[in-house]
Protein backbone atom coordinates (compact mmCIF):
# COMPACT_ATOMS: atom_id res chain seq x y z
CA UNK A 1 0.00 0.00 0.00
CA UNK A 2 1.40 3.38 -1.00
CA UNK A 3 1.67 5.85 1.89
CA UNK A 4 1.30 8.82 -0.47
CA UNK A 5 -1.48 8.88 -3.06
CA UNK A 6 -1.84 11.45 -5.83
CA UNK A 7 -4.65 12.01 -8.30
CA UNK A 8 -5.15 14.80 -10.85
CA UNK A 9 -8.42 16.01 -12.31
CA UNK A 10 -9.51 19.33 -13.82
CA UNK A 11 -6.21 21.00 -13.00
CA UNK A 12 -6.40 19.97 -9.32
CA UNK A 13 -3.85 17.55 -7.85
CA UNK A 14 -4.93 15.85 -4.62
CA UNK A 15 -2.10 14.50 -2.49
CA UNK A 16 -3.23 12.15 0.28
CA UNK A 17 -1.28 10.99 3.33
CA UNK A 18 -2.30 7.35 3.46
CA UNK A 19 -1.36 6.02 6.91
CA UNK A 20 -4.74 6.19 8.66
CA UNK A 21 -3.83 3.43 11.12
CA UNK A 22 -0.91 5.62 12.31
CA UNK A 23 -2.88 8.88 12.16
CA UNK A 24 -0.85 9.78 9.06
CA UNK A 25 2.32 10.20 11.12
CA UNK A 26 5.33 11.40 9.15
CA UNK A 27 7.94 8.68 8.77
CA UNK A 28 10.81 8.54 6.28
CA UNK A 29 8.66 6.78 3.68
CA UNK A 30 5.97 9.47 3.83
CA UNK A 31 8.54 12.27 3.66
CA UNK A 32 10.29 10.68 0.68
CA UNK A 33 6.91 10.20 -0.98
CA UNK A 34 5.99 13.85 -0.50
CA UNK A 35 9.34 14.94 -1.92
CA UNK A 36 8.95 12.78 -5.02
CA UNK A 37 5.32 13.74 -5.54
CA UNK A 38 5.92 17.49 -5.35
CA UNK A 39 8.98 17.18 -7.58
CA UNK A 40 6.81 15.54 -10.23
CA UNK A 41 3.95 18.01 -9.81
CA UNK A 42 6.31 20.95 -10.22
CA UNK A 43 6.84 20.14 -13.90
CA UNK A 44 3.32 18.93 -14.68
CA UNK A 45 1.70 21.51 -17.01
CA UNK A 46 -1.82 20.22 -16.33
CA UNK A 47 -1.71 21.09 -12.61
CA UNK A 48 -2.95 24.50 -11.41
CA UNK A 49 -3.48 23.88 -7.68
CA UNK A 50 -2.58 21.17 -5.13
CA UNK A 51 -4.69 19.91 -2.22
CA UNK A 52 -3.03 18.05 0.67
CA UNK A 53 -5.27 15.86 2.80
CA UNK A 54 -5.07 12.96 5.23
CA UNK A 55 -6.86 9.62 4.98
CA UNK A 56 -8.98 8.63 7.97
CA UNK A 57 -9.82 10.65 11.08
CA UNK A 58 -6.58 12.62 11.45
CA UNK A 59 -4.96 15.05 9.03
CA UNK A 60 -1.48 14.33 10.40
CA UNK A 61 -0.24 13.61 13.92
CA UNK A 62 3.32 14.80 13.29
CA UNK A 63 6.56 12.83 13.33
CA UNK A 64 6.30 9.08 13.79
CA UNK A 65 7.27 8.75 17.47
CA UNK A 66 8.71 5.25 17.14
CA UNK A 67 10.99 6.37 14.34
CA UNK A 68 11.85 9.52 16.34
CA UNK A 69 12.67 7.42 19.40
CA UNK A 70 15.07 5.22 17.44
CA UNK A 71 16.78 8.27 15.91
CA UNK A 72 17.27 9.86 19.32
CA UNK A 73 19.95 7.27 19.94
CA UNK A 74 22.13 8.70 17.14
CA UNK A 75 23.53 12.06 16.15
CA UNK A 76 21.31 12.63 13.11
CA UNK A 77 18.80 15.48 13.14
CA UNK A 78 15.42 13.69 12.98
CA UNK A 79 13.66 16.91 11.94
CA UNK A 80 15.90 18.07 9.10
CA UNK A 81 14.05 16.01 6.49
CA UNK A 82 10.72 17.35 7.71
CA UNK A 83 11.80 20.97 7.39
CA UNK A 84 13.17 20.39 3.89
CA UNK A 85 9.89 18.83 2.70
CA UNK A 86 7.79 21.62 4.22
CA UNK A 87 9.94 24.24 2.52
CA UNK A 88 9.60 22.40 -0.79
CA UNK A 89 5.80 22.48 -0.43
CA UNK A 90 5.83 26.16 0.53
CA UNK A 91 8.01 27.05 -2.48
CA UNK A 92 6.04 25.00 -5.00
CA UNK A 93 4.99 27.11 -7.98
CA UNK A 94 1.44 25.80 -7.50
CA UNK A 95 -0.96 27.29 -4.93
CA UNK A 96 -1.50 24.70 -2.19
CA UNK A 97 -4.50 24.04 0.06
CA UNK A 98 -4.51 21.97 3.26
CA UNK A 99 -7.83 20.18 3.73
CA UNK A 100 -7.91 19.47 7.47
CA UNK A 101 -10.60 17.10 8.70
CA UNK A 102 -9.13 16.11 12.08
CA UNK A 103 -6.05 16.52 14.23
CA UNK A 104 -3.13 18.48 12.76
CA UNK A 105 -0.51 18.21 15.47
CA UNK A 106 3.20 19.07 15.66
CA UNK A 107 4.58 18.36 12.18
CA UNK A 108 1.01 17.93 10.97
CA UNK A 109 0.18 21.47 12.08
CA UNK A 110 3.32 22.74 10.36
CA UNK A 111 2.44 20.83 7.19
CA UNK A 112 -0.88 22.66 7.08
CA UNK A 113 0.82 26.00 7.84
CA UNK A 114 3.27 25.54 4.97
CA UNK A 115 0.38 25.28 2.53
CA UNK A 116 -0.83 28.58 1.09
CA UNK A 117 -4.43 28.15 2.26
CA UNK A 118 -6.17 26.06 4.91
CA UNK A 119 -9.77 24.82 4.95
CA UNK A 120 -10.78 22.99 8.12
CA UNK A 121 -13.65 20.99 9.48
CA UNK A 122 -15.22 22.10 12.74
CA UNK A 123 -13.97 18.77 14.14
CA UNK A 124 -10.31 19.63 13.45
CA UNK A 125 -7.72 20.53 16.07
CA UNK A 126 -4.34 22.24 15.72
CA UNK A 127 -1.46 21.98 18.16
CA UNK A 128 2.30 21.94 18.76
CA UNK A 129 2.89 19.62 21.74
CA UNK A 130 6.70 19.77 21.61
CA UNK A 131 7.06 21.07 25.18
CA UNK A 132 5.27 17.92 26.32
CA UNK A 133 7.98 15.90 24.58
CA UNK A 134 10.93 17.87 25.93
CA UNK A 135 11.73 19.29 22.48
CA UNK A 136 12.23 22.78 21.06
CA UNK A 137 10.67 23.81 17.78
CA UNK A 138 13.29 24.35 15.03
CA UNK A 139 13.70 28.04 14.25
CA UNK A 140 12.26 28.02 10.73
CA UNK A 141 9.15 26.18 11.91
CA UNK A 142 8.62 28.52 14.86
CA UNK A 143 9.15 31.38 12.43
CA UNK A 144 6.27 30.08 10.31
CA UNK A 145 3.92 30.12 13.31
CA UNK A 146 4.87 33.70 14.18
CA UNK A 147 4.46 34.70 10.53
CA UNK A 148 0.88 33.42 10.41
CA UNK A 149 -0.60 33.99 13.89
CA UNK A 150 1.82 36.45 15.49
CA UNK A 151 4.00 36.13 18.60
CA UNK A 152 1.21 36.28 21.19
CA UNK A 153 -0.74 33.24 19.97
CA UNK A 154 2.49 31.43 19.08
CA UNK A 155 3.51 31.70 22.73
CA UNK A 156 0.17 30.29 23.87
CA UNK A 157 0.34 27.32 21.51
CA UNK A 158 4.00 26.49 22.17
CA UNK A 159 4.07 27.11 25.92
CA UNK A 160 0.92 25.10 26.76
CA UNK A 161 1.46 22.33 24.22
CA UNK A 162 -2.32 21.90 24.13
CA UNK A 163 -4.26 21.72 20.86
CA UNK A 164 -6.84 24.35 19.99
CA UNK A 165 -10.21 23.72 18.37
CA UNK A 166 -10.77 24.67 14.73
CA UNK A 167 -13.09 27.52 15.72
CA UNK A 168 -10.33 29.10 17.78
CA UNK A 169 -7.81 28.49 14.99
CA UNK A 170 -10.12 30.38 12.65
CA UNK A 171 -10.47 33.26 15.13
CA UNK A 172 -6.71 33.76 15.38
CA UNK A 173 -6.14 33.57 11.63
CA UNK A 174 -4.56 30.14 11.43
CA UNK A 175 -7.12 28.87 8.92
CA UNK A 176 -8.95 30.60 6.10
CA UNK A 177 -12.27 28.77 6.00
CA UNK A 178 -14.18 26.80 8.66
CA UNK A 179 -16.96 24.44 7.60
CA UNK A 180 -19.09 21.58 8.88
CA UNK A 181 -17.43 18.15 8.51
CA UNK A 182 -19.93 17.14 5.83
CA UNK A 183 -19.03 20.22 3.75
CA UNK A 184 -15.24 20.02 3.98
CA UNK A 185 -14.53 18.24 0.73
CA UNK A 186 -16.97 20.27 -1.37
CA UNK A 187 -15.75 23.57 0.13
CA UNK A 188 -12.12 22.66 -0.54
CA UNK A 189 -12.83 21.56 -4.10
CA UNK A 190 -14.81 24.74 -4.76
CA UNK A 191 -11.88 26.86 -3.56
CA UNK A 192 -9.42 24.80 -5.60
CA UNK A 193 -11.66 25.05 -8.66
CA UNK A 194 -11.84 28.82 -8.34
CA UNK A 195 -8.06 29.03 -8.24
CA UNK A 196 -7.60 26.52 -11.07
CA UNK A 197 -9.72 28.67 -13.40
CA UNK A 198 -7.20 31.51 -13.17
CA UNK A 199 -4.20 32.06 -15.43
CA UNK A 200 -1.32 29.74 -14.40
CA UNK A 201 1.39 32.32 -15.13
CA UNK A 202 -0.45 34.82 -12.94
CA UNK A 203 -0.78 32.32 -10.10
CA UNK A 204 2.88 31.32 -10.22
CA UNK A 205 4.01 34.94 -10.48
CA UNK A 206 1.89 36.14 -7.59
CA UNK A 207 3.05 33.28 -5.40
CA UNK A 208 6.68 34.19 -6.17
CA UNK A 209 5.89 37.83 -5.36
CA UNK A 210 4.62 36.84 -1.92
CA UNK A 211 7.59 34.53 -1.26
CA UNK A 212 9.97 37.33 -2.29
CA UNK A 213 8.20 39.76 0.05
CA UNK A 214 8.90 37.51 3.05
CA UNK A 215 12.33 36.30 1.92
CA UNK A 216 14.23 38.47 4.41
CA UNK A 217 13.30 35.92 7.07
CA UNK A 218 15.91 33.61 5.54
CA UNK A 219 18.71 36.05 6.40
CA UNK A 220 18.09 35.86 10.16
CA UNK A 221 21.01 34.21 11.94
CA UNK A 222 19.88 31.41 14.25
CA UNK A 223 22.83 29.09 14.85
CA UNK A 224 22.58 29.71 18.59
CA UNK A 225 18.95 28.61 18.51
CA UNK A 226 19.86 25.54 16.46
CA UNK A 227 22.28 24.58 19.24
CA UNK A 228 19.49 24.93 21.81
CA UNK A 229 17.22 22.73 19.71
CA UNK A 230 19.96 20.13 19.36
CA UNK A 231 20.70 20.18 23.10
CA UNK A 232 17.03 19.63 23.93
CA UNK A 233 16.75 16.88 21.32
CA UNK A 234 19.59 14.93 22.97
CA UNK A 235 18.41 15.56 26.53
CA UNK A 236 17.16 12.98 29.00
CA UNK A 237 13.86 14.88 29.10
CA UNK A 238 13.37 14.44 25.35
CA UNK A 239 13.89 10.68 25.57
CA UNK A 240 11.51 10.56 28.53
CA UNK A 241 8.90 12.71 26.76
CA UNK A 242 8.79 10.54 23.64
CA UNK A 243 8.78 7.30 25.66
CA UNK A 244 6.00 8.58 27.92
CA UNK A 245 3.90 9.52 24.89
CA UNK A 246 4.40 6.05 23.41
CA UNK A 247 3.45 4.46 26.74
CA UNK A 248 0.50 6.85 27.18
CA UNK A 249 1.62 8.11 30.59
CA UNK A 250 2.59 11.44 32.14
CA UNK A 251 6.28 12.26 31.61
CA UNK A 252 8.61 12.90 34.56
CA UNK A 253 10.74 15.81 33.38
CA UNK A 254 13.90 16.69 35.32
CA UNK A 255 15.33 19.58 33.34
CA UNK A 256 18.32 17.62 32.07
Amino acid sequence: MSEILCSIANGIATVTLNRPEKRNALNSIVLDGLTQTFTQLETNPTVRVVIIRGEGKAFCSGLDLRELSSRQQGDADPESGVTKVFQQIERSRHPTIAMVQGDALAGGCELALHCDLRVASEAARFGMPLARLGLIIPFVLGQKLVEIIGPAFTKQILFTGHPIEAKRAYEIGMIHQLVAPSELESATMTLAGTIAENAPLSLAGMKQTILCAISLRETIQHQDLHELVNRARKSTDAKEGVQAMLEKRKPAFRGE
